[in-house]
């Protein structure tokens, strides 16, 4: 399974971004999919995780209300809306194909996008 993530740059802080992950596999729909972020000298952290079908959705408390991620099986891409944007949403973002909630748990990963927001 191959990941392409966009949609990352720069933004002013209270702004919007969208991010994709098109997957080139016939499977895209058996996978859970998940959006993590890492920022310099952190650990990777788990931001938006959907499940195979779309129907269920989790995020941790930092991200809740901002952050929406979905996604399209017909295309195979998953998608991260980012509302409200704070300088500390400021990190590259990877999505990623796997199961759970820990990045431990997802086997296939993006390259990563930039995601910058000043204040």
């Amino acid at each position: 399974v191959q990941l392409q993530a966009s949609g990352g740059g720069l933004v002013q802080a209270g702004g919007s971004l969208r991010l994709s992950c098109k997957a080139s596999t016939r499977t895209f729909s058996r996978y859970t999919m998940g959006w993590f972020r890492q920022r310099p000298g952190e650990e990777r952290e788990t931001v938006a995780v959907i499940d195979t079908s779309g129907s269920t959705t989790w995020y941790p408390d930092s991200v809740k209300g901002r952050f929406t991620i979905s996604r399209d099986n017909r295309e195979n891409t998953v998608y991260l809306q980012m509302d409200s944007l704070k300088p500390e949403d400021t990190a590259v973002y990877y999505c990623a194909a796997g199961r759970g909630m820990s990045p431990v748990e997802y086997d296939y990963w993006g390259q990563g996008t930039l995601v910058t927001v000043s204040s």
